[in-house]
Order: C-alpha cells, then structure tokens, then sequence
C-alpha cells in the first residue's frame, strides 16, 4: 500500500538555520486504484464530506479531499498519478504498511462504526473484540485494501 503523508511547515537543513519541522501531519494522502469507487466508499459509505473530485482538467491531477477535525485532511489520488508525482515506481499494495486509526468515545461506537463500515462495502478484517490493552477494537479494509481500526481506548478518548 503506497501512503504519501505530506508534512507541512519549513524544512530547511538545521546546518544553516535552525529550522526544523513542525511536529504536525497536514494531509494523509491515501493511493487508489479506482478514484471514483473510493470516493463513493468514504463519502456515501462512511459519510465524510467532501467536495467530491477535483483537479480533473490536469493530467495527473484527480484528486478527492475530505475535511478532517484540527485541520486534517484525508486525500484520495491514483496510486499511478503519486508515482509518476514522486518520479518513483508504483509499488505493489501492502496492507500492514500502516493503519489509520478511528478512536470513539464508547464501544458501542465501535460497534456502529464497524456496522457501517460493513455496509459501505469494507472487508471486515477482524470483528469487534475486548483487546489485550484493555480497549474495544475491530479491523476493517477500504476497497482498496488500506486498513482502519476502529478503537475505543478509555486512555484515549476523543475531544468530540
């Protein structure tokens, strides 16, 4: 799975300087296979609000962004537009790359989020189940095979 993270603020060899990165994750840009299927998946499927495709008039740039809390962003691309971006080869999809994580207030919301999930079309990798570390966890895979745990941590909880 090819997962492109693009880190905001000024970075700069600390050589000349001082500048270092801010320790903040502006975009998680998530390579697709079909860009309009993973659009109707976290859109209408998952519910998250988008402004649906964008850059379309651009060669290589159909892209979906979706609104996340604190400024976050959640982006669709065409796994082969980051690589010819990247100027790199498109890699093979590996779903243990990397997980995203979705972390709710009770475990009932985990079991909703999971049902819902379910019914978008996600490949449920591990159902809802009481974790070693003392939380309420399942697993699941968009269409295109990245993976999302859905978590209730009483160490962890969400602001909202």
């Amino acid at each position: 799975m090819f997962f492109a993270l693009a880190l905001a603020g000024a970075v700069s060899s600390h050589h000349t300087n001082g500048t270092k990165m801010k320790p903040r994750i502006s975009i998680i840009t998530l390579g697709v296979h079909d860009l309009e299927r993973s659009l109707a998946f976290y859109r209408d499927g998952l519910g998250l609000p988008t402004k649906g495709i964008i850059g379309q008039e651009f060669e290589h740039g159909a892209v979906a962004f979706f609104d996340l809390h604190n400024g976050l962003k959640l982006a669709l691309w065409p796994r082969k537009n980051i690589a010819w971006d990247a100027e790199i080869a498109e890699a093979a999809p590996g779903a243990t790359e990397l997980t995203l994580g979705y972390n709710v207030r009770t475990r009932e919301e985990v079991d909703a989020v999971m049902e819902l999930a379910n019914k978008a079309g996600a490949r449920i990798t591990r159902k809802q189940h009481d974790t070693f570390w003392g939380g309420y966890a399942g697993y699941f895979q968009d269409p295109d095979g990245h993976l999302w745990e859905v978590a209730w941590n009483p160490q962890l909880l969400p602001e909202d």
